[in-house]
């Protein structure tokens, strides 16, 4: 991918050279290796990678949580926990728990009050869709609604960085739907939002820009459309009436094709060549001609196999 540049100044966060290790001698992991990141101030970047990539433990050291073995990390211009601290870094976190005895009202006003901001738990609940169980115990809440509970927390302090972790694990279809109109509403007025997800239609649909972890390392960060775009070979198929078997050679002894298979009366092909395929398949009496573009899975797929 194209690096992209950016103006000085203008960064909500950085990282260069981040590592991290747990363990020594034989039971040693490295967990993250030389991660560098660049996020502007009022980007909405989507981070993926399957399970060890890196994801959480990255963001727990964005976090303050966890302090890195090497490199340099900022948030805001200054160390991530002074960011925290001043209100300005918040998150949403799949890890730490919720007051099990209080009920959803007692929980945010709780959080407001330490943070001093009680003139926002009116507009907090209505935002995460907390008003219609405001007096159920967070124990009696589901793993969606208590995901809201948390989106709700971190929201709190009005942060100029949001960091999301599986932010909609759990929720309904309805809520999900509802989190991530909120989620646009935010990046419309400014605020950087980062979120880890295993749902690839949420990076699609949310994020202009995808970072993508593997083993600790970042193998891909672009616009989510080029990188869907550059690493996915388009789908070219046709119902075709005769002499299938010999354009299916013809198909497979092209080097672009990654795969030709009939599927009934059609035939269907995985190129990157989809003009030259597609041309192929019409001047031997194909009909009802379909392309389907590659999806950010088949990108995410193609950079996270070993």
């Amino acid at each position: 991918m194209d690096e992209t540049t950016h103006p000085a100044g203008d960064a909500a966060i950085e990282l260069a050279g981040i590592t991290r290790h747990f363990g020594s001698g034989d039971r040693r992991v490295q967990a993250v290796r030389g991660v560098d990141l660049r996020v502007k101030r009022g980007e909405v970047v989507a981070l993926l990678g399957p399970n060890g990539a890196g994801k959480t433990t990255t963001l727990d050291m964005l976090l303050g949580l966890s302090d890195p073995d090497g490199g340099r990390l900022s948030v805001l211009g200054g160390p991530p926990r002074r960011a925290v601290a001043a209100g300005r870094l918040a998150a949403a976190l799949q890890t730490g728990g919720l007051l099990a005895d209080l009920t959803v009202a007692e929980t945010i006003r709780v959080m407001a009050s330490l943070f001093r901001v009680t003139a926002r738990v009116g507009e907090v609940m209505e935002r995460a869709d907390l008003e219609r169980i405001a007096r159920r115990r967070v124990s009696k809440c589901s793993g969606g609604e208590q995901q809201r509970v948390k989106f709700a927390l971190a929201i709190l302090p009005d942060p100029d960085v949001l960091v999301l972790d599986e932010p909609t694990t759990g929720m309904d279809v309805t809520a999900r739907r509802r989190f991530w109109e909120v989620m646009r509403e935010d990046a419309r007025a400014g605020r950087t939002i980062v979120f880890a997800t295993h749902y690839l239609e949420e990076a699609e649909q949310f994020a202009p820009r995808t970072v993508v972890m593997n083993h600790g390392q970042v193998v891909a960060d672009g616009a989510t459309a080029q990188l869907r775009a550059s690493l996915g070979a388009r789908t070219v198929s046709a119902a075709v009436a005769t002499g299938r078997d010999e354009i299916l050679r013809q198909l497979r002894a092209d080097e672009r094709t990654s795969a030709a298979r009939e599927e009934g009366e059609r035939l269907v092909v995985r190129t990157s060549a989809s003009d030259e395929a597609a041309a192929l398949l019409l001047s031997r009496g194909g009909h009802d001609l379909e392309v389907t573009a590659p999806t950010l899975e088949d990108a995410f797929t193609t950079l996270t196999e070993d």
